[in-house]
């Protein structure tokens, strides 16, 4: 994360906001989204998760996904700018216990790197799972997209077009801070000490390379526990009335945000300032599409596009087997 992805972020947000005054001339719905998000994300709101309620009017296209996108990353940028002052002591609480928790951040790092030495399954068990939060995580959203797309699955493909979009709200606010913070990495190789610190250098300071010589980018927060929290919330939200989707989506980004500690990549206090990062990510961009869907359920929104001749992809038992078959729609 240096400071190229620093200016693609920032590409993004520029973008995502060329987008949104293009249609915002047109459609008040990012003024109904901004004037509903401080109210909503506060006292808490109820969405409707059943699958009938992704409809052909409240599915997200090219155009509202950017607007939404756009709105996603707004409020997440204002919001310290909006909270009302019971939530500002909850960031004194949160504070004060991740700076307690700044104390452990050498002992526990000191003790990972022993237990990795001398385990080599637990290894390749954190190499596996330290993979799967990059690349891995990228193509199962990437695949379960395709799957709602393909199968018509409009609950799926808006799950996935959200996880996406907390993907990139939450990796702009993870850049955002790793160029503030310079915190170097407990991988670090610096000539004038033994061991790495957990120390933090200001904006834009050089965060050191490995032993290998590569560039290190900035430590705080992890993006690793980002991108995993943003997604596995996402789901989590969407598919809480099974019990079993939030389970495996939590472990899943908690395996791992843990298995950058003992890759000796990041201290825990990245680890737990990253997950935070992408819980509430998440929560606010899931928040963010329900307000959306209500708008349009509630005030009409735009008239659903007359069904088409379409041919779609469908599976067919035939003759004791599963087949995939395609179905035309008239």
């Amino acid at each position: 994360m240096g400071k190229e992805t620093f200016f693609r972020c920032f590409l993004i947000l520029f973008l995502s906001s060329c987008f949104q005054q293009l249609y915002a001339q047109t459609d008040s719905l990012i003024r109904k989204l901004d004037s509903l998000g401080r109210k909503a994300d506060t006292v808490g709101q109820t969405n409707v998760i059943a699958p009938e309620a992704y409809t052909q009017r409240t599915q997200i296209t090219f155009k509202n996904y950017f607007v939404l996108l756009g709105s996603d990353i707004k409020q997440q940028l204002f919001t310290p700018f909006t909270m009302p002052a019971k939530d500002w002591v909850k960031v004194a609480h949160y504070g004060l216990g991740l700076s307690g928790l700044m104390f452990a951040d050498r002992p526990i790092q000191r003790r990972a790197v022993i237990w990795r030495k001398d385990n080599p399954v637990l290894t390749n068990v954190s190499s596996f799972i330290t993979n799967t939060g990059g690349t891995y995580e990228a193509i199962t959203l990437a695949g379960l997209a395709t799957y709602g797309f393909a199968f018509k699955n409009e609950k799926i493909k808006t799950t996935s077009l959200l996880a996406s979009q907390a993907y990139i709200t939450g990796i702009t606010i993870n850049t955002l801070l790793k160029n503030l913070a310079g915190r170097h990495r407990p991988s670090v190789v610096n000539p004038d000490r033994v061991e790495a610190r957990p120390t933090f250098y200001g904006p834009f300071s050089n965060t050191g390379r490995d032993k290998e010589g590569k560039k290190l980018a900035a430590s705080f927060p992890s993006a690793h526990a980002t991108l995993a929290f943003a997604a596995a919330t996402v789901y989590a939200m969407e598919y809480r009335d099974k019990p079993i989707i939030p389970i495996l989506s939590y472990t899943g980004a908690t395996l791992i945000s843990l298995s950058r500690i003992t890759e000796n990549q990041h201290w825990t206090t990245d680890i737990v300032v990253g997950a935070t990062i992408g819980y509430l990510t998440g929560r606010q961009v899931v928040n963010n599409y329900h307000r959306y869907a209500k708008i349009k359920r509630d005030n009409g929104g735009e008239q659903p596009t007359p069904q088409r001749k379409k041919v779609s992809l469908k599976m067919q038992y035939f003759q004791g087997s599963l087949l995939p078959g395609l179905v035309y729609t008239p």
